[in-house]
């Protein structure tokens, strides 16, 4: 197979269902912008050792996320979005919290780069939520992938912490 088909010389593609569309219409960025944080992710599987495995099961789960963004509707050939995911994150950002002091001010993204890191793909995440949001699409499914993509924000500027927390760095808190 070819990984070029040629289909979308003219600026369309294909939703999940078929229809044409611009490949600058909301869906289409929303469901970019979910690509751009799986990619993201994925450095920080590189980044942040012994975190490969949940972070792969986080871009799994973006990934199914992603193919009901990019319907317009209800498809029963489509993998249910796995709404339980949303417990798994808040697990893990309660299991991260416990082992570090509370938050005392802004945080300004910094050493060590994983938490920097962290850092950008949080707000790639955060991004993600906004063209999800703007798609005012309020399918349940839809509507489970905006509050995965929320908590998974938080995850990430949790997990950015812990890197510092782990790597005894101090953090650079914003105080003004």
């Amino acid at each position: 197979m070819k990984i070029y088909t040629k289909t979308g010389d003219t600026g369309e593609t294909s939703l999940v269902g078929g229809r044409r569309v611009s490949k600058a219409s909301m869906r289409v960025c929303a469901y970019g912008d979910m690509d751009e944080l799986v990619s993201y992710i994925g450095l920080l599987r590189c980044e942040i050792p012994g975190y490969d495995a949940f972070l792969r099961r986080v871009q799994a789960v973006l990934m199914t996320g992603s193919a009901h963004i990019a319907s317009e509707m209800e498809n029963p050939r489509l993998t249910p979005f796995p709404y339980t995911e949303i417990e798994v994150l808040e697990k893990e950002i309660d299991r991260l919290s416990a082992q570090m002091p509370p938050m005392t001010s802004f945080i300004l993204p910094s050493a060590p780069v994983s938490a920097a890191h962290c850092h950008i793909a949080r707000c790639v995440c955060r991004r993600s939520e906004r063209s999800c949001v703007a798609l005012d699409d309020r399918r349940p499914e839809v509507m489970d992938v905006i509050r995965y993509l929320n908590r998974l924000s938080d995850l990430l500027f949790t997990l950015g912490r812990y890197q510092c927390h782990a790597n005894n760095i101090s953090e650079d808190f914003w105080i003004d």
